[in-house]
């Protein structure tokens, strides 16, 4: 049995959440040198942040329970689960909803990101402990995919990139169009807008929640850089291209709106993969990064102040979380209301 023959859907981000979902950071060589503490805190921060508009239930191992709940505060929910790392887009269920008012999650197969980390069987259980807690339906997909790897617009649409999941240390015995049926089988899209690559040293391997994000049906925010000297400029000026010519599952061309990464920022020899696109979408609220660069961080607020005029917008300094190597999108993962 698959999600599709149920008529289960993946909704759009904008789509009303019952709560959000968050892992404690438990491993500490994620974080670089003297980083894990200052995560930790950041992690608390985003999480108080999203209580504003929404629920929030932490997970957090059995030892860390108690810092969790300290540094959490009493509104959010701390839940004992076993964790190897805290990227919950990445680990927890993509949740899905159907007109009979279900609830279902697909449990990926999660490899580490390709193998990055040996340890990822805990991490790989999340998804299942998260949607046997919520009651939701299970299903267990036969593809390694992270969530971070996959945007939709609710309306038969998903964007992704080949530099994931055609990445052979992912499925490297499927094809492109037998990830684009498991795609469709288990979010219930219609039409899959593959780009190609991600940003330089992410070590995702090109995850969509750094390079483009649905912000409405047919109506895509992408990441650029005007300086043609930075590494990642071929790259997003070909996802650029992509999109302009594209159209959606209903066939609409996609309209464009562009965002500026901000300036290089390196922890040692690695550049930092930075990107306004990986901000978190509540229930009338957004929760974004800044970088402590006023003229790409105040820019890039306007541009979803005015895509977003009536949500509140909460701009949290995110360094500490994105010197573990992915964002604000990567650590939260929705869980949408039944309507």
């Amino acid at each position: 049995m698959k999600p599709i023959d149920k008529n289960f859907y993946m909704p759009a981000e904008w789509h009303s959440h019952q709560c959000c979902w968050l892992a404690w950071p438990s491993r500490e060589d994620t974080w670089r040198g003297n980083g894990f503490e200052k995560a930790r805190a950041a992690f608390a921060q985003v999480a108080q942040a999203i209580n504003e508009f929404e629920p929030v239930m932490m997970l957090a191992n059995k030892e860390d329970m108690a810092q969790a709940k300290n540094a959490c505060g009493n509104q959010i929910e701390v839940i004992e689960a076993r964790l190897d790392d805290s990227w919950m887009r990445d680990i927890g269920p993509t949740f899905l909803i159907n007109h009979e008012q279900q609830l279902a999650g697909v449990d990926w197969i999660h490899n580490g990101w390709g193998g990055l980390y040996a340890e990822h069987l805990q991490d790989d259980k999340i998804a299942q402990f998260v949607t046997d807690y919520t009651k939701a339906i299970h299903f267990r997909a036969p593809l390694v995919l992270e969530g971070g790897s996959i945007h939709v617009d609710g309306e038969g649409t998903l964007l992704t990139s080949r530099e994931c999941l055609l990445n052979k240390n992912r499925n490297p015995q499927l094809t492109q169009a037998d990830i684009e049926q498991y795609l469709k089988d288990y979010t219930g899209v219609k039409k899959i807008i593959w780009l190609n690559r991600g940003l330089f040293e992410d070590e995702t391997d090109g995850h969509i929640d750094e390079i483009a994000t649905f912000v409405a049906p047919g109506k895509v925010l992408a990441l650029i850089t005007h300086d043609k000297k930075d590494v990642n400029y071929v790259a997003l000026q070909e996802n650029l291209t992509i999109l302009q010519q594209a159209t959606d599952a209903k066939g609409r061309a996609l309209e464009i709106i562009t965002v500026e990464q901000p300036e290089a920022v390196f922890v040692g020899n690695e550049r930092l993969t930075l990107s306004y696109i990986n901000f978190y979408l509540a229930n009338q609220g957004i929760v974004m990064p800044k970088f402590g660069q006023p003229r790409y961080d105040d820019a890039a607020r306007d541009m979803l102040s005015q895509l977003f005029p009536r949500h509140k917008i909460i701009q949290l300094a995110a360094m500490d979380i994105f010197a573990g190597g992915g964002g604000i999108h990567c650590i939260t993962q929705q869980q949408p209301s039944l309507l």
